[in-house]
């Protein structure tokens, strides 16, 4: 794994103190603002209460795609943007362990959602999303739209059944068809999506 690049703003006296013990800090810092957003890798940003949410940060610190922790002593701040609030004072080794678990969670998060025909599957929550609705998944159900996504055309019902039941490819085909039918049927549902899942005489296919 790389070492974890660490984009830092926020008051003057909290990126300094950053500086003075990033020798101590298991992740690279970066701070200079004036060309940040050129930075190809950020992998996360910490600030202090006293960004300025008014100039071009913001948008920056709302859109980039890494984790966004927020160090503050008052109670009373808008901390919605970010992922962690950490409160001041933090020791060291508090700061590595956060930066380290904070990086953790966001590859487990990237790794748990997969985006689908204009659909989030989020495996950890189990729940097919789309805007603010969403359904919940069973495992094999998930695991039978991660089958169909990957292979990227139509599979058999035989090959279906062994992929995700392991059965020999002799056996009844009846609980795919079955699980694909209260599938579609739960999607139709909520989405109003009849072409979630397709088939043909190859067989099932997104």
């Amino acid at each position: 794994m790389h070492k974890l690049n660490i984009f830092i703003s926020g008051s003057e006296s909290f990126k300094s103190t950053l500086q003075e013990l990033k020798s101590y800090f298991k992740f690279n810092i970066i701070s200079n603002q004036k060309n940040f957003s050129e930075i190809k890798k950020i992998d996360g940003i910490i600030c202090d209460e006293e960004i300025d949410f008014s100039n071009h940060e913001k948008k920056y610190l709302i859109d980039k795609d890494c984790f966004k922790i927020i160090a503050i002593k008052k109670d009373k701040i808008k901390t919605k943007n970010f992922d962690y609030v950490l409160k001041l004072p933090v020791s060291v080794e508090d700061i590595n362990s956060i930066i380290e678990k904070s990086a953790a969670k966001k590859k487990f998060n990237k790794n748990s959602s997969i985006s689908i025909k204009g659909y989030l599957l989020d495996k950890n929550e189990k729940k097919l999303i789309n805007g603010d609705s969403f359904i919940i998944l069973t495992e094999k159900e998930i695991h039978l739209l991660e089958i169909l996504l990957n292979k990227k055309k139509p599979i058999p019902k035989a090959d279906i059944l062994s992929f995700v039941w392991h059965y020999s490819s002799d056996a009844d085909t009846h609980t795919v068809e079955t699980h694909i039918y209260r599938l579609r049927k739960k999607i139709n549902e909520m989405f109003s999506d009849e072409k979630f899942i397709l088939n043909n005489k190859d067989g099932y296919y997104l």
